[in-house]
């Protein structure tokens, strides 16, 4: 498997380096879009511009001619609708359809036919290391998946809200209408950018911990060897998962 891994990684040297490029991104742009959200001037688009390298990392890095296009007229559109109330109504929609989509990933694993999500990650993660999962496991597994799409549905409900009612810069405010309750443009950026993913790392972290007092038997012994098991299945295993 190793000899496997590293003739991947000749073949496609730059597959090395889009996950930790990707990850960069991905951390930066939750507080560039809060700079643009409360400080305005070239703050949007410097936060547009991250997402739209983050979306095309992958091409990037392997050097397709279309991305380096692509991305060039999209930086050109940004510089041209710097300072333009366009950007900040674009701001709006990634912490919607961020959530939305989240939340509708982990609602359809719930459909009748298909395994929970948190469900398959577990068994994957059991499996990895030859244990059986406990007693228990798979029914927690199924109410997980479903409180995490609750919270992430509640997270994509109350983004759309205040991204409706934000003032300036919210949608209906754009439009010339009054939101029937005004919200600050500077609240939307707090919880749409920042505390939207304080709420996602502290649910994160208060179930890891509960898990660990109920189910004390498993496969890792800290967050840091979960997090290197959970990269250990691999992306094959990850792209299964969107399917």
């Amino acid at each position: 498997m190793a000899g496997d891994r590293a003739g991947a990684a000749g073949r496609d040297p730059a597959g090395a380096v889009v996950v930790p490029a990707q990850l960069l991104l991905g951390v930066a742009y939750p507080f560039l879009a809060h700079l643009a959200g409360t400080r305005g001037g070239a703050w949007p688009a410097l936060a547009l511009a991250d997402l739209v390298v983050l979306l095309l990392a992958g091409p990037l890095l392997r050097r397709r001619w279309w991305a380096l296009g692509l991305l060039a007229v999209l930086l050109a559109a940004l510089a041209w609708g710097m300072g333009t109330p366009w950007l900040d109504l674009l701001l709006l929609a990634p912490p919607v359809l961020f959530t939305g989509w989240l939340a509708w990933f982990f609602a359809r694993s719930l459909l009748p036919g298909r395994t929970p999500l948190v469900e398959r990650i577990v068994t994957a993660l059991y499996a990895q290391s030859g244990w059986t999962l406990p007693a228990g496991l798979p029914d927690y597994a199924r109410r997980l998946t479903a409180a995490w799409a609750l919270l992430l549905g509640f997270l994509a409900v109350a983004n759309t809200l205040l991204a409706l009612c934000a003032v300036p810069g919210g949608v209906l405010h754009s439009l010339g209408r009054t939101p029937w309750i005004a919200v600050p443009h500077s609240a939307w950026s707090w919880f749409a950018n920042l505390l939207n993913y304080g709420l996602v790392a502290g649910f994160m972290v208060g179930e890891f911990q509960y898990r660990k007092r109920r189910f004390p038997q498993r496969p890792y012994r800290n967050g840091a060897e979960f997090a290197r098991r959970m990269a250990a299945l691999g992306p094959a295993f990850w792209r299964g998962l969107l399917r």
